[in-house]
């Protein structure tokens, strides 16, 4: 535990808060209040078309809820290009404490911010005894706008609980430095683990613990003498560089395994650099003036006007240089080496997706600029004898930045408004295409959804999804051959396994639409080896066995479906099966899941009907 903090001298001489055992509980229940209130509609929202499904309510391991199973294969998965077994762990222990009520998830999501917001509070005001300053960085990293993106999200649950850990990692940190030991160092190399585990955006956490070293606990002086040299303090911490490297190591492999790591070839070294110096500033900006905040901004490749880069360039080297010329206070250069530090390892040097910048990579990041604003306002306006008045403007701004929130939280209340929103504030942005195109696809809008498959397809020709998109377009209206077109373009355009294991799916039934069941088996087949979990292809299987007269194995297929996804069409398909088999009590219970998820599904409600009206006339059966 960090050192507890003496009461702020104005508070004490007004006789409030006698004691930071009384005042902290109470500024963490304000924090948790405020952030709460705020996050309030978040509850009320949907999964999202966008990674929701691969996280949770698609991944056939998640959906088994949190069971030895689930951690085995959370342990060793690399899905999604990514190492992170804690993050899998906590999606399935939701499953299992809220099945796939979206509320529930999105619940979690919101109480680990506000724990993270008091957390960093308690962090703050322990090592720093500072109230107002850690007050202010603490509620402004609870209502800034470019949070929601974390916390609104289910599939960023990555980041509110990784953030979770980091902050943790520091708290065992600082009771380390009061008095070193083995066990407390176990403390500490334990939650780092643990943050990596989560999302290994934090492998830069062991440079992070220097700084904290330099400011706030002060463990080195100017001359580097005061308590330990900075060669020792490296050298302490070589266990958490080699937990930083292990992690990254994984996450190359998991990376490009998944076809997200992109080539020098389509974003050469020049143009990620200037990517990266602009993003730096672009998320300052946004920091100061959240608008135009989205889920995705398309990288600009080489597109990006120099003179935005040199501007760029130019505001770091200002804001670099005043960081050292102050370097006296240290909270300065701590706050800056964060911002920069922590953004690294997503900076786009190694770029990974689509995306430029994202606001959820700012969530950790930001702490640092937060910190450098509040304790310089505070150092400022201290031996002004300024009292309280600059709780004035701070008060206004947190209004301001609070109803942005409110504003920016709207926009993921539907897939149709929160890619509506993205493509009004970015340009080129044929991910949204594709996203809001899914979305009206949902809603049984089929050809404004062709609309935007097509536009994202214009946008970006090499874009595999907006090809797969089209597929099931031309798919669903009975274009066999432009669908079988479209698929095998999404295949030649991607590495990405879970992709190809769709695409290939639907590539099959195109083929069996068409009456070629040999193909239409290869590319099913093709699709399992991909992800053996693909229910589409197992449902295309079973149609094909129970097609040939093959019920046994049809059954099989179409079971294996349903467990992995339970669809209408996949309960239909086995009801149907197990009534020409002859088992008419299980073909019954088919059709009644099916009529369950699609009370309109008329098929199956007739197939069940008809064998209720036998079970009443036993005769009739035998």
């Amino acid at each position: 535990m960090l050192p507890k903090a003496k009461p702020a001298p104005a508070l004490k001489q007004a006789g409030l808060f006698a004691s930071a055992e009384k005042r902290n509980p109470v500024v963490c229940l304000l924090l948790a209040v405020v952030t709460l209130a705020l996050y309030n509609p978040v509850n009320r929202h949907p999964f999202v078309n966008y990674d929701d499904d691969r996280y949770v309510t698609e991944n056939a391991h998640v959906r088994q809820g949190l069971n030895v199973g689930t951690i085995a294969w959370s342990l060793t998965s690399t899905e999604q290009a990514n190492w992170h077994p804690l993050t899998w762990m906590s999606h399935a222990l939701d499953v299992s404490l809220f099945r796939l009520n979206p509320a529930g998830h999105h619940l979690t999501s919101v109480l680990l911010h506000v724990v993270n917001v008091c957390l960093l509070f308690l962090l703050l005001m322990w090592s720093t005894n500072r109230l107002g300053p850690s007050f202010f960085v603490a509620i402004l990293f609870a209502v800034h706008p470019i949070n929601v993106e974390s916390v609104a999200w289910v599939a960023e649950r990555k980041n509110v609980l990784c953030t979770f850990f980091f902050l943790l990692t520091l708290w065992a940190y600082g009771w380390y430095a009061q008095k070193p030991s083995w066990k407390r160092y176990a403390a500490v190399f334990g939650s780092c683990a643990a943050a990596l585990a989560s999302k290994p955006m934090v492998i830069t956490l062991p440079f992070v613990l220097l700084l904290v070293d330099y400011w706030p606990l002060a463990r080195v002086d100017k001359a580097g003498e005061k308590n330990t040299r900075w060669s020792r303090l490296i050298l302490e911490k070589l266990p958490l560089f080699a937990l930083s490297v292990a992690s990254a190591v994984v996450t190359m492999h998991a990376q490009q395994t998944g076809g997200a790591v992109r080539s020098t070839t389509e974003f050469p070294f020049v143009v990620r650099i200037a990517n990266a110096i602009y993003a730096y500033a672009m998320y300052i900006l946004k920091m100061i003036w959240p608008s135009h905040l989205a889920p995705l901004y398309p990288h600009p490749g080489d597109s990006l006007p120099v003179w935005r880069v040199l501007l760029a360039g130019v505001i770091l080297t200002i804001i670099t240089a005043l960081v050292w010329k102050f370097r006296s206070r240290r909270y300065l250069l701590v706050g800056w080496f964060l911002f920069l530090g922590m953004l690294v390892p997503v900076i786009g040097l190694v770029q990974v997706g689509e995306a430029a910048m994202a606001d959820r990579y700012a969530y950790i990041p930001l702490i640092g600029i937060f910190v450098m604003i509040a304790f310089g306002v505070s150092e400022i306006a201290e031996p002004k004898g300024w009292g309280f008045l600059p709780a004035i403007p701070a008060a206004l701004a947190l209004i301001a930045l609070s109803f942005a929130t409110y504003r920016q939280i709207g926009y993921w209340q539907s897939n149709e408004e929160l890619w509506s929103h993205t493509l009004a504030v970015t340009i080129n942005n044929f991910v949204a295409e594709d996203n809001l195109g899914g979305a009206l696809i949902l809603e049984g809008r089929e050809e404004e959804a062709h609309t935007h498959f097509e536009a994202a397809a214009r946008i970006n020709p090499n874009d595999p999804m907006s090809h797969s998109n089209l597929g099931t377009y031309y798919e669903t209206h009975n274009q066999m051959r432009d669908a079988v077109k479209e698929y095998e373009a999404a295949i030649a355009m991607t590495s990405d396994p879970g992709m190809l294991a769709a695409t290939y799916a639907n590539l099959g039934a195109a083929y069996r639409g068409l009456g070629d069941n040999d193909r239409a088996q290869t590319n099913y087949k093709q699709a399992l080896e991909y992800n053996p979990n693909q229910f589409n292809a197992w449902l295309g299987l079973g149609l094909l066995a129970q097609q040939q007269g093959k019920y046994v194995e049809a059954i099989t297929n179409l079971s294996r479906s349903v467990e992995l996804q339970p669809t209408a069409s996949g309960y239909l398909a086995l009801g149907n099966a197990l009534q020409q088999s002859g088992r008419t009590l299980e073909a019954l219970t088919a059709y009644e899941q099916a009529t369950r998820i699609a009370p309109s599904l008329a098929e199956a409600q007739q197939a069940a009907d008809s064998i209720r009206q036998q079970l009443s006339h036993p005769q009739a059966i035998y």
